[in-house]
């Protein structure tokens, strides 16, 4: 696989993400549901939006992790939020360590939502491909 990272600014190296992400000799691609803040018994979180991010980011790693990928691997990210205003205040250095952590590239799409599952208020859908 040869992966391509497309950029022609460097404002976003300091979000965490990058503007585009070209992927060629793919052996296989991995699609990800939005993973959120559920607990390992299948009970929704309650907390607040820093503290499910970060339940949600764990959740992530679980099933790239068990699928044999990497989060390095990880090519999109889409981030499904109640508050995009909250989210950029509370949750933004969680993600830029997320992709630090794993020495991510990858394209990313904040979408301030209506609302998502019960009492949750961040999910994340990923593409991963190797």
């Amino acid at each position: 696989m040869v992966k391509t990272v497309i950029n022609p600014w460097e404002w976003q190296n300091e979000l965490g993400y990058v503007q585009a992400v070209e992927v060629k000799e793919v052996k296989s691609t991995l699609y990800v549901s939005g993973q959120a803040a559920v607990n390992p018994d299948g009970t929704s979180s309650n907390a607040d939006m820093h503290t499910q991010f970060k339940l949600a980011i764990n959740n992530l790693e679980t099933v790239i992790n068990q699928a044999g990928y990497a989060c390095k691997d990880i090519v999109r990210l889409t981030i499904y939020s109640t508050s995009s205003k909250e989210f950029m205040s509370t949750c933004i250095d969680l993600l830029k360590d997320f992709a630090r952590k794993h020495e991510m590239k990858q394209s990313l799409t904040l979408l301030e939502v209506v609302g998502l599952n019960e009492t949750m208020n961040v999910e994340l859908e990923a593409t991963a491909v190797k």
